[in-house]
């Protein structure tokens, strides 16, 4: 049987708290296999919409610079939590799934790591749930790290 060796692990990383523990867990994984290791924000822009009683339209608000510098900002502390100047860091911008799995193509990766916050079904079905768009639509292997905050 003929195995694929895994060279890129790409980790897809959000703002919860959790997404340190999805990187710490795609960092091992990359380091046990000898792995080039890319860290992946995405922004997802969303439009702010100001109407009035006769018209609407879309301002156009200025932080995505603010934004960029921020997430660049949240990635090197990650890269550097991590403790190795090899990670490569990518920020991009888009639908969150479909550039995860366009930048993952794009890079040529060979395992794409990402959590599941493990919300309830009634916020999947009004949130949607990033890992599931990308499971349904990946050819790349998919490695999902469970976060749900457990109660004790």
């Amino acid at each position: 049987m003929k195995t694929n060796k895994i060279d890129k692990v790409l980790i897809a990383m959000d703002y919860d708290e959790t997404s340190i523990k999805v990187a710490e867990v795609g960092f091992s994984m990359a380091q046990t296999m000898n792995a080039e290791t890319i860290l992946l924000h995405v922004i997802s822009e969303q439009p702010v919409y100001y109407s009035s009683y006769t018209y609407m339209r879309e301002l156009q608000v200025d932080v995505m610079g603010d934004l960029k510098v921020a997430t660049q900002h949240f990635l090197n502390k990650a890269k550097a939590k991590l403790g190795s100047e090899s990670i490569k860091t990518v920020l991009k911008e888009g639908e969150v799934a479909d550039t995860i799995l366009k930048t993952a193509k794009e890079m040529n990766v060979d395992l794409i790591v990402m959590g599941s916050h493990s919300r309830k079904w009634l916020e999947n079905i009004i949130l949607g749930s990033e890992a599931q768009d990308v499971l349904k639509s990946t050819t790349i292997p998919l490695y999902i790290v469970p976060t749900r905050k457990h109660i004790e």
